[in-house]
């Protein structure tokens, strides 16, 4: 097996160990991160519905350079922006089984700095 299949095995692990605890209700939306190598994507889910409530991306905020830590900051600053003009303020952060340093942790803490809580 190559490296890269062997830290896809790997995320995936630990995304099944961390969806089996973490669940979005109506109440509390589950705010979920995926992070490619040019873009971060947030989405805010109701986990009961099956439905994404809202979502914020490096794609949709037009981030020339998507793929570092600055346009993380300003996806997390942006879902807590739309996530508070819904009503939404407690969220259950689901990291998607990417450690939480760099870009994650940048988008969790401007999430939080955004007045969301987690």
């Amino acid at each position: 097996m190559n490296n890269q299949k062997l830290k896809t095995v790997a995320r995936n692990r630990r995304k099944t160990g961390i969806r089996k605890k973490v669940f979005g209700s109506a109440e509390k939306p589950r705010l979920t991160v995926y992070r490619s190598s040019k873009h971060t994507y947030v989405q805010l889910v109701n986990d009961f519905d099956g439905k994404t409530l809202l979502s914020a991306s490096t794609v949709q905020e037009k981030i020339a350079k998507g793929g570092n830590i600055e346009a993380a900051k300003t996806v997390g600053s942006k879902i807590a922006e739309k996530a508070k003009a819904a009503g939404f303020e407690n969220v259950a952060f689901d990291r998607n089984g990417f450690k939480y340093h760099g870009r994650v942790k940048a988008l969790a803490d401007a999430a939080r700095e955004g007045g969301l809580k987690f």
